[in-house]
């Protein structure tokens, strides 16, 4: 690819404009104007313009004034609906019982729980030795930690395995680059261990003085492991493993037997894992299967077994068993088949018990295995559409299974599990302050078809009562990438939107995992396009049963399902009226053909390599950056973080600047970017509250709704 860069232009900004609030009535301000300097691109015979490439100079005084000009920009075309944001934020915080905690949970003699106290945004870690009823010890005060920051976020907790040693990491500005403390929680005081640049997992050796971490590269990849010793510059730490190749990621993580520590290397369709016993770490780490190309394997340990996951001729996985003396692949032995229906999703090992989950028909179900007499049974549920995940469940010899369950109606409920006696004991449901009461809403699954006849599954939330006359405000949200699916959790914040009539609506795309491994692959690639597709035919669905109507759909979701956000909005502008992209990934082109930027050569996997032909033709006609045109588009709201190593700041903020200068309607076009914040916007839990109140105002407003 040639480049060809022109002199930067003026930037037209707001200036007094926009500080002389009394001179702007009601969206009548001037929106910022990004002067245009072309840059030229040249590949496989086509050419392009970048007429906002510039936007990438990150730090220089131009990006910063453009950013700055349209965060002003945004608050003033905004400033009419300050009193909503107030309410819904009131609405938001007033459902949030401030002062509560998770459940215990047992580890080795303590009992280890966070809470969260009025007033205060973060959490803090405490334990308890012995039983519920001893006196608490506080081990981390997240709160003391932010203290004058305007951004803190925890990486990981890590305790050691003698429950003397606190290793945690910290974040101050959302880079997702993390600094590793250690601290003595006999004494209380910080240990003069301090490891830079380090990325989110920490593992202990069983000594209690071996600390395992990875840090990153220059594109911000996990790519080194390192062995820290207690009392030691971390200059001096033991290199283990480098990763070379950019596709694949580095993580270290412990099985629940606490016997083995084993490095996963992973891209998005390949793994292989590493293992070294925990108590031996003189020793060097070992590979358990060399990385085949598009296979996928995952692992756990119970006895003198390594259990693995696997895909390997199994789209949807199976399960395998093999002794940790003789871990080669020709030893695997087959516990669980490979179905064509159902996708197994992960698995977790105790001392008598294998528990599998997996996703049939979309729906997530917990399979439970009594290793000693082989005998296996189904934990059920009752709701049309819900969630559910493990807990942390840190013992190994127990017979409780710790889980959530959650539903588009279920606040967050834990559960501990008996999978002898097969009964279930409530632990602890999310309190909803307010009055909310459940019974007064319903959830549903339908169905939309897709233009190849592939049924989609939506999933749907509103209030008791609703009429089907096409009147009703939706909000349409989908995601479709990496084979995640969108799950139906629970949303206290949701009910603003419920309670002022709105359907919640979820579109189960193509790209995502609902309903197995080959929903994810028709999604991907060169079957991209069925991402969006899908989601357009769910649009059409929603209005043809009269669910709603262009007038009153809303679509919104964030980061890859941004690609889909800024997909639609050039194939489809005219089935909606607001649409909203958070930290939208959708300058694809150019992202993709530059591997120094973080996540690059990694998903080379997901959306193609654009050097490659193919490739190029296929992404360059959907990429919503370069497919801009001249046309009327939606009111669209579209946010950014300043400091996002996932999306960066500049794609969003070109292609607002593209869209300002193409579209042909008076519909707003509002940036706003989080100039202290990364990829999950402000990590305080108030804070975040007045982003989602800011994302609803833009979309009463659009619609009318006081």
């Amino acid at each position: 690819m040639a480049i060809r860069r022109a002199t930067y232009g003026l930037l037209l900004v707001l200036g007094a404009v926009l500080i002389g609030q009394s001179c702007i009535q009601k969206r009548k301000p001037i929106p910022p104007v990004a002067r245009i300097s072309t840059v030229e691109n040249n590949l496989h015979g086509a050419t392009w313009t970048d007429d906002y490439f510039w936007l990438r100079e990150r730090g220089k005084p131009q990006v910063m004034d453009y950013l700055t000009a349209e965060n002003a920009y945004a608050e003033a075309v905004m400033g009419h609906t300050a009193d909503l944001r107030e309410e819904l934020y009131r609405q938001m915080r007033g459902r949030i019982k401030e002062e509560d905690y998770t459940v215990p949970v047992k580890d080795g003699d303590y009992y280890y729980y966070d809470r969260t106290e009025e007033g205060k945004q973060y959490s803090i870690q405490c334990r308890k030795k012995g039983k519920l009823e001893a006196t608490e010890e506080v081990i981390l005060d997240e709160n003391e930690l932010a203290a004058g920051l305007d951004y803190m976020e925890i990486g990981q907790l890590a305790v050691s395995p003698n429950h003397r040693l606190l290793a945690y990491s910290v974040d101050t500005n959302g880079s997702e680059i993390y600094t590793i403390y250690v601290k003595d929680l006999k004494s209380g005081e910080l240990l003069a261990d301090r490891v830079p640049r380090a990325y989110y997992p920490l593992v202990w050796g069983n000594d209690n003085k071996t600390l395992f971490y990875t840090v990153l590269d220059d594109a911000l990849r996990p790519y080194q492991l390192y062995r820290h010793k207690l009392g030691t510059d971390y200059l001096n730490d033991e290199l283990v493993y480098t990763e070379n190749d950019q596709a694949f990621e580095l993580g270290i993580a412990k099985t629940r037997s606490k016997k083995y520590i084993l490095l996963t290397l992973e891209s998005n369709t390949t793994t292989e894992v590493h293992y070294l016993r925990a108590d031996r770490l003189q020793e060097q780490f070992k590979v358990l299967h060399p990385r085949q190309p598009q296979m996928e394997y995952y692992v756990s340990h119970r006895d003198k077994q390594f259990y693995i996951l696997t895909n390997d001729g199994a789209p949807n996985f199976k399960l395998m068993r093999v002794s940790v003396k003789k871990p080669s692949k020709r030893n695997w032995v087959e516990i669980l088949p490979h179905r064509d229906s159902v996708k197994l999703e992960g698995f977790d090992l105790f001392k008598d018990y294998l528990v599998v989950y997996k996703r049939v028909n979309g729906l997530k179900q917990i399979g439970v295995t009594e290793l000693k007499s082989g005998k296996s049974h189904e934990i059920e549920f009752p709701e049309p559409t819900y969630h559910l995940w493990p807990e942390e469940n840190r013992e190994f010899d127990t017979r409780l299974l710790r889980f959530t369950y959650t539903s588009l109606v279920t606040p967050t409920t834990v559960y501990d599990y008996d999978m002898k006696e097969r009964t279930r004991e409530l632990k602890k449901r999310k309190e909803v302050l307010g009055g909310y009461d459940p019974e007064q809403y319903q959830s549903e699954r339908v169905f939309a078809p897709a233009a190849d006849g592939s049924m989609i599954p939506i999933s749907l939330v509103y209030r008791k009562g609703l009429k089907r006359d096409g009147t009703n405000p939706v909000y349409l949200n989908g995601y479709g990438a990496y084979g995640i699916s969108s799950n139906t959790y629970f949303s206290s914040n949701r009910l603003s939107l419920l309670d002022k009539g709105f359907v919640y609506a979820i579109a189960h795309v193509r790209g995502g995992g609902e309903m197995g491994r080959y929903w994810y692959d028709q999604g991907k690639l060169l079957n991209k396009k069925n991402t969006f597709t899908d989601f357009i035919a769910c649009a059409e669905f929603l209005i043809a049963e009269q669910y709603t109507s262009p007038e009153k759909l809303a679509a919104g979701s964030g980061s890859a399902g941004g690609l889909l956000i800024g997909a639609i909005a050039n194939m489809r502008p005219d089935l909606f009226e607001v649409l909203v992209a958070d930290v939208p990934f959708v300058d694809l082109i150019n992202t993709m053909l530059d591997p120094s930027i973080p996540l690059t050569v990694i998903e080379y996997e997901e959306w193609g390599n654009p050097n490659e032909k193919e490739y190029f033709d296929y992404m360059m006609s959907y990429s919503p950056y370069d497919n801009v045109i001249a046309q009327e588009y939606p009111n669209m709201l579209i946010t950014a973080g300043l400091n996002d190593p996932r999306v960066q700041y500049w794609e969003p903020a070109k292609w607002a600047a593209r869209l300002r200068a193409a579209k042909t309607d008076n519909n707003l076009l509002v940036l706003k970017t989080n100039m202290g914040a990364g990829h999950g916007g402000s990590s305080g839990r108030f804070d975040y509250l007045k982003e989602i109140a800011f994302e609803y105002a833009f979309i009463f407003d659009a619609f009318g709704i006081e």
